[in-house]
């Protein structure tokens, strides 16, 4: 299998993590006005285990190094298995609570609570875990980026001109959804083998436990998305009729891309993580809103008649995400 053998190899990889979890949700853009999020979410999850199964067969099976994918299959251990696949069952009904607490609360208020709590939460759990690199600047770098998704859930504040009444109930999901998605990342690094030359028997490669955990995602969708299909939380309610009725060849392949950019990050943070660690790796991910900000303001032109002032916010973000990134990367160096 592909492995890793540099620190900043490992770096740019996480990178391209970041730019992936904060470009996939182009492709939910690209299909809102004729699609509704339920039945994009199906060819999302698709897409998700489509390419973790391509990747398995492809860099998770060349090579001397490591375990091939079925190899590594054949002898993973039920915990192993238990593990990957719950995370995904945990993404996704996180990552479902996150976007239903949007409808409900407004990005705005939604946005920074799911991510901020999944950030912080998230790298601690994962430094406890594996404490690596330096714990004050790593834990400075992410004080910094949740200042800066705060700024940012500002910024797109004052787009709204009729913004909604923050809504107790959406608030209370964005925690619940922020809390589940710190953990999911967890399970799913738990088990894979900690030594990628040498392999622990019972343990998987990350080629094999991404395509467990999008296995979690795909299953668990049967409940998770289902459960918001018939009970929505705006917008008509929805049939698996809909999903072969009212979409067409092109709505498909856009949420599948959606599905497979998102993969593609999940799996380099996770073939990352030996030289990065867990922590580094998952807050690195994190700084995917700094991109998703970047296609808002630069591509979509989302602040084009935003309020005077609003750039000067835009600004500022940027900068604290360039800074606290720059230090969860440099943390590793003391």
């Amino acid at each position: 299998m592909l492995i890793i053998k540099s620190y900043e190899i490992a770096v740019i990889l996480c990178f391209i993590t970041m730019i992936c979890w904060g470009s996939w949700a182009n492709t939910q853009k690209l299909t809102s006005k004729s699609w509704s999020f339920p039945l994009y979410y199906w060819d999302y999850s698709i897409g998700v285990i489509l390419f973790s199964l391509i990747l398995g067969l492809t860099f998770g099976s060349f090579g001397e190094n490591g375990r091939s994918f079925f190899d590594d299959l054949n002898q993973g251990s039920s915990s192993s298995f238990l593990n990957a696949f719950f995370g995904g069952v945990i993404f996704n009904i996180a990552n479902l609570l996150i976007v239903a607490a949007i409808s409900i609360a407004g990005m705005a208020v939604a946005f920074p609570i799911g991510i901020g709590i999944a950030l912080v939460l998230g790298v601690i759990v994962n430094y406890i875990a594996t404490p690596i690199g330096n714990p004050i600047i790593l834990f400075s770098g992410v004080a910094i980026v949740t200042i800066a998704i705060i700024i940012d859930a500002i910024a797109y504040k004052r787009l709204s001109i009729n913004n909604k009444a923050t809504s107790s109930k959406g608030i209370i999901i964005s925690i619940l959804g922020g809390i589940l998605m710190g953990f999911f990342y967890r399970f799913v690094a738990s088990s894979i083998i900690t030594n990628f030359d040498s392999p622990e028997p019972g343990l998987l490669t990350p080629y094999s436990a991404v395509f467990i955990f999008s296995l979690g995602i795909f299953i668990s969708n049967f409940l998770w998305n289902t459960y918001f299909m018939y009970n929505p939380i705006e917008g008509n309610k929805l049939s698996y009729s809909d999903y072969i009725t009212k979409g067409n060849l092109k709505l498909h392949l856009i949420g599948i891309l959606g599905g497979v950019i998102w993969c593609i990050g999940m799996s380099l943070s996770m073939i990352s993580s030996e030289k990065a660690g867990y922590a580094i790796s998952y807050g690195l991910g994190q700084g995917a809103t700094m991109v998703a900000a970047a296609w808002g303001v630069f591509i979509w032109k989302e602040f084009k008649h935003a309020p005077k002032g609003t750039n000067n916010l835009i600004s500022v973000m940027f900068c604290l995400f360039i800074l606290g990134l720059t230090l969860i990367i440099f943390s590793r160096f003391n």
